[in-house]
């Protein structure tokens, strides 16, 4: 009896942004300084009897204090795509940086995947330094910790088979132990790189962001990237604008809001 690799559904949602400029972006500045906004978003795959969801956005608190323009709360939003967070058992969180990890207390059956690397460089020495603990928010590592000692949060030291056609890949740099997440679709191979590459641009001209623990693990994690998908077009950065532009809505209510991952892109 042969088995069949479950194709799975995948969605970017956004639910938040700010304004920036291209030398924000990029380590070193940019000679051609220009608008770049940044768009936030949590992903979702669904098939094969699973929902799972990656990341779990920031509050409208956090957003706040950030400054960031807080356009939907993206855990009430993916009622939106037919998700009940209550019915939701697997989270993957990327990393632990605010805007990944901010609403993990509004999934109550959820377990957590986690790459160990993660926890143990946001409890660890290095955090004491403003300029490596200013993306974390305490009161989320705290709770990560809490829902440790609850047995809901899976470690994880290298590769992992999530599910049937889904897996996840350690590709530090940009924090000690982010990984991105790969999903069989209809399309082939989707790699969700969180931020792993923040934009195309990032990735495609090895030009890295500016927060990173390690330029050149980051750099060496945009080959990892390359090498886990088909093509480039099979890469969706984590905060590139463009995601919004290259792929369709599921349905006209939904434009500007979210779009389909498990079908090509436009451009």
């Amino acid at each position: 009896m042969t088995s069949t690799v479950p194709e799975y559904e995948v969605f970017a949602l956004r639910y938040a942004r700010r304004d920036a400029m291209r030398s924000d972006h990029f380590i070193g500045g940019d000679p051609h300084d220009a608008p770049m906004p940044m768009d936030y978003f949590v992903w979702l795959i669904r098939g094969g009897g699973r929902t799972i969801v990656v990341d779990s956005g920031f509050t409208a608190e956090v957003a706040a204090r950030r400054k960031r323009e807080y356009l939907r709360d993206p855990i009430d939003a993916l009622a939106m795509l037919g998700v009940d967070v209550a019915d939701v058992h697997d989270v993957v969180l990327t990393h632990l940086h605010y805007d990944h990890v901010g609403n993990f207390h509004r999934f109550p059956n959820a377990q957590f995947h986690l790459q160990e690397a993660e926890l143990h460089f946001a409890c660890g020495r290095h955090i004491r330094y403003p300029v490596l603990r200013h993306s974390f928010e305490v009161d989320d590592i705290v709770g990560i910790v809490k829902l440790n000692f609850a047995e809901r949060v899976r470690l994880y030291n290298g590769p992992v088979d999530l599910a049937p056609g889904i897996t996840l890949h350690p590709a530090p740099g940009h924090s000690a132990g982010l990984q991105f997440v790969r999903v069989n679709t209809a399309r082939g191979l989707v790699v969700l790189a969180s931020d792993v590459t923040h934009f195309y641009e990032n990735m495609e001209k090895y030009r890295p962001f500016p927060t990173c623990v390690s330029v050149a693990d980051m750099l060496e994690s945009h080959d990892r990237l390359k090498q886990a998908a088909p093509s480039p077009q099979h890469i969706v950065p984590g905060h590139d604008p463009l995601v919004m532009r290259r792929y369709p809505a599921p349905r006209p209510d939904l434009e500007g809001i979210a779009v389909r991952l498990d079908v090509p892109p436009s451009e």
